[in-house]
C-alpha cells in the first residue's frame, strides 16, 4: 500500500456547524463532514490532523489539514475530488503533498484571526453571519489605543473562558490592529503564536467595552497583573470570527500547493 502525507488548506463558512472538532454526540462538525468526504475518495486515510479547534459559528478562511492517504493522487486531483463531496459551505482551497504523520497544530509558527464589526441601529441581512453588529457610539481612538495594550508578551489568564484549564496562560500578541472595511464595517486583526479558549472573542469584547465607555482605558493592563475574567468586557459573538491565516513551518520535502 503506498502512502503519502497530504496537507489541505480548508475555507468555511461555521454558521451550520458545531465548530471544527468531531464530537461524540453525532453533531455537525466540519472535521465530520470533511472526514467522510476524504473517506468517499480513500476509504483507508488517516484521521484528519486539523490545527484549530475553531468554536460552533466561527468562520476560517485558512485552516490547514493534514492526512496520511493510502492512495497516490496528486494535489490538483484532491482538491478536485474532495470538494466534489463537500457542501457549498466547506471547500478545499487547495493541496499539497507533505510528510507521513504531519500534524499542522504542532508546525504552527503564528495565526492571524479577523473579526467583523457592523456599526449600525439598524440590522443588516447581508452581515448576519459575519460580523458582530454594534449599535452604539464606539470611539475608534479608544479601541486603536486599547489595541496597542495587547500587543508583546502577557498573561492572558484573564483572557479564557472558564473551560479553559491550561497551566500555562502567557501569550505573545505581534499585532492587533482596527481596519476600517467598506461602508460601516471595520475588523480587527489578532496575531500571534497561540490562543486559549474564546481569548480572541473576550480580547474584541473587552475592546468594544472599552471604546464605548462601559470599561475604563486602563482594563486591559488591570487584568494581566490581576488575572480576573470579571475583570474584562463581554465575549464577543461566535459568528462575526474568522481564522484568517495559519503559517506553518512545513517538513522537508513538502510539495509546492495547487492552485499555486
Amino acid at each position: 500500500m503506498s502512502e503519502r502525507g497530504v496537507l489541505l488548506t480548508v475555507a468555511y463558512d461555521g454558521t451550520a456547524y458545531s465548530g471544527w472538532a468531531a464530537q461524540q454526540g453525532g453533531e455537525r462538525t466540519v472535521e465530520s463532514t470533511l472526514h467522510a468526504a476524504v473517506l468517499s475518495i480513500d476509504a483507508r486515510a488517516s484521521k484528519l490532523r486539523g490545527t484549530s479547534r475553531t468554536d460552533a459559528g466561527v468562520h476560517a478562511e485558512h485552516q490547514p489539514v493534514a492526512f496520511d492517504a493510502s492512495l497516490d493522487i496528486d494535489p490538483r486531483g484532491w482538491v478536485m475530488a474532495v470538494n466534489s463531496h463537500l457542501p457549498d459551505d466547506v471547500a478545499v482551497r487547495a493541496a499539497r503533498h507533505t510528510a507521513l504523520g504531519f500534524a499542522p497544530r504542532h508546525a504552527s509558527r503564528s495565526k492571524r484571526y479577523r473579526y467583523r464589526l457592523l456599526q449600525d441601529v439598524v440590522r443588516d441581512p447581508l452581515e448576519r453571519t459575519r460580523a458582530w453588529r454594534v449599535g452604539y457610539a464606539i470611539d475608534r481612538d479608544k479601541l486603536s489605543r486599547a489595541c496597542e495594550d495587547l500587543v508583546g508578551t502577557h498573561d492572558f489568564a484573564a483572557f479564557r473562558s472558564a473551560k479553559d484549564e491550561r497551566s500555562i496562560t502567557v501569550r505573545t500578541l505581534t499585532r492587533v490592529a482596527v481596519e476600517p472595511l467598506a461602508g460601516n464595517v471595520l475588523s480587527i486583526a489578532v496575531e500571534g503564536g497561540a490562543f486559549m479558549h474564546n481569548m480572541v472573542r473576550i480580547i474584541v469584547g473587552t475592546l468594544v467595552d472599552v471604546a464605548r465607555g462601559r470599561l475604563e482605558s486602563g482594563a486591559i493592563s488591570h487584568a494581566f497583573e490581576t488575572k480576573q475574567r470579571s475583570e474584562l468586557g463581554m465575549t464577543a459573538p461566535a459568528h462575526g470570527l474568522t481564522l484568517e491565516h495559519v503559517e506553518l513551518d512545513l517538513p522537508e520535502g513538502t510539495s509546492p500547493p495547487w492552485p499555486p
